[in-house]
């Protein structure tokens, strides 16, 4: 089966274009202020709106209150949650309850230690995303347009799906699953001109590289 592919900081209806033609399996929304893809409620309603079904619509937020989730749930029609920040297992666990959407928690990673602490989160996410470890003061802590050493988690198995992110592009994507054995994979700077700016021509390249991988 061809890897699951989520694009992630659609901003414009250009974007989603481009990844309903791709073959993508997700698309992402951030709502996170400091981010070059940041979005409104309002824009990722419209946005949401436009996605086929069959693709995923997920909302990446960052330590984000009960009030922010309300307010983005209420109004942005979606498939999954996704929590970059630093949230703990018990928060996790209490936002999958509170909203009954899935949840996908992504953890950082720069060293084995790094990975001590995912099975606390396997047990209360339905999916895990291991993501590059954001260098120390960085703004983002995603999108950065970082990897991590993959042989970190080459022949690592987890019982929950889990999904690699980090410094992906269309040159590497190939090299990235053959390392790592992964069947799920997110790119957000790695399919852009600039930042926040997607370009559907690396999207497609993207999506069939990986799928050719």
């Amino acid at each position: 089966m061809a890897p699951r592919v989520k694009i992630c900081g659609l901003s414009k209806p250009a974007h989603v274009e481009a990844v309903s033609r791709s073959g993508a399996a997700y698309a992402g929304f951030v709502f996170f202020p400091k981010s070059p893809r940041n979005v409104t409620i309002a824009q990722a309603r419209e946005l949401a709106l436009m996605v086929p079904l069959g693709v995923a619509k997920v909302a990446l937020v960052v330590n984000a209150t009960d009030a922010e989730l309300d307010a983005i749930t209420a109004q942005v029609p979606l498939d999954m949650l996704q929590l970059h920040g630093k949230e703990t297992p018990e928060r996790v666990a209490e936002i999958r309850a509170r909203y009954g959407l899935p949840v996908m928690k992504a953890l950082g990673v720069a060293e084995p230690s790094d990975l001590e602490a995912i099975p606390a989160y396997e047990a209360v996410a339905d999916q895990i995303l291991v993501d590059a470890k954001a260098p120390k003061g960085a703004a983002l802590p995603g999108g950065n347009g970082l990897s991590f050493d993959w042989t970190l988690i080459a022949g690592r198995k987890w019982s929950k799906p889990w999904m690699l992110a980090g410094g992906l592009t269309p040159e590497n994507v190939a090299l990235a699953i053959a390392r790592t054995g992964a069947n799920q994979l997110d790119v957000s700077s790695g399919v852009e001109s600039a930042p926040g700016v997607k370009e559907a021509s690396l999207i497609k390249d993207f999506v069939a590289a990986a799928g050719a991988a």
